[in-house]
């Protein structure tokens, strides 16, 4: 039993980041704007969120940071996309570089750790929150190391991720604005002709994206570990728009797919030294490896035909 919770918990904490920064790929598609930048907005309020927390010594000032980068690169993005009528996927690769370059000359330049920058604690760092009763039912057989070690424990990012979840189900298919950010993504010239403005309803998307991202990586530098390291997202934000896909835009598909990733990360770091049965010892860069892989042949060999938004990627021009 301890040995399940325990991937169990492992399985949660790495999937925290991947499933909003799935959630914010998700609201920026069906609005049309399709996001590559997802890796960069990772990377970069990673190292926003760990360099003002450091300064500061405050973990939400930290995370305001990080939510703040993470506006500013979308703000970027939109600007090229939905403004210049750019090309979506190119912009976004060009985040991705920019954040990766300039989050490690910064780091250099500032605080000469190679990149990384000062290791935070106390204030400046989120920790495990525990819940109501957790020590009371830590004993009581199945309950308790469900209730107390699963459940309970993790920094609020992680509960922020999963609330964003049924928030978001609700949000797109219960709400107008709902329905118009959908719409957008299917059909921008009908919302147009009934008067609303569809650069606006991409902006508010972006919005929602640069938050949800902007959490998942103040997530990795100032909750999962005590500081930034150069390209710490390790691919997360292309992982969460596999996931995207292997879930057809749709949250709670999405939730599961990211789960899926982090029960593989997890079950790599209990197999790393272990001597298989006929392979023997494995090296640790193949088992590191191993979730990535098994994903892409999961999502090559499950996810189907995946229809995206019929407007995504593709800038909206204005009939006069």
């Amino acid at each position: 039993m301890e040995d399940i919770i325990s991937i169990l918990v492992t399985t949660v904490r790495v999937s925290t980041p991947l499933i909003l920064a799935c959630l914010a790929g998700l609201y920026s598609e069906r609005s049309g704007i399709v996001d590559i930048g997802l890796e960069g907005k990772l990377i970069a309020s990673a190292f926003g969120a760990a360099v003002v927390a450091a300064v500061t010594g405050s973990a939400w000032a930290g995370l305001l940071a990080g939510i703040g980068v993470s506006l500013v690169f979308s703000a970027v993005h939109g600007l090229a996309s939905i403004n210049f009528k750019g090309n979506q996927i190119i912009s976004g690769v060009a985040l991705n570089f920019l954040a990766a370059g300039l989050s490690t000359f910064l780091g250099a330049a500032w605080f000469g750790r190679g990149g990384n920058t000062p290791p935070v604690s106390g204030d400046a760092r989120f920790y495990g929150i525990q819940l109501p009763f957790a020590a009371e039912l830590r004993d009581v057989p199945i309950v308790g190391p469900i209730y107390s070690g699963l459940i309970s424990g993790h920094a609020i990012m992680t509960y922020i991720a999963f609330l964003a979840v049924p928030v978001t189900a609700w949000v797109l298919w219960r709400t107008r604005f709902g329905l118009r950010l959908r719409a957008v993504g299917e059909n921008p010239k009908a919302l147009d002709t009934a008067g609303m403005s569809v650069s606006w309803l991409r902006y508010k998307a972006l919005i929602i994206t640069s938050v949800l991202v902007g959490i998942g990586g103040a997530y990795l530098s100032i909750a999962q570990a005590a500081s930034f390291t150069p390209n710490m997202a390790a691919g997360r934000g292309y992982i969460a728009l596999a996931a995207l896909i292997f879930a057809k835009w749709k949250p709670v598909p999405a939730m599961f797919a990211c789960l899926l990733f982090g029960f593989l990360e997890a079950m790599q770091y209990r197999l790393q030294g272990v001597d298989l049965p006929v392979i023997g010892p494995v090296p640790t860069q193949a088992m590191q490896a191993l979730p990535y892989i098994l994903t892409i042949l999961l999502l090559a060999g499950f996810v189907g035909r995946a229809i995206p938004p019929k407007a995504s990627g593709l800038p909206y021009v204005k009939e006069r």
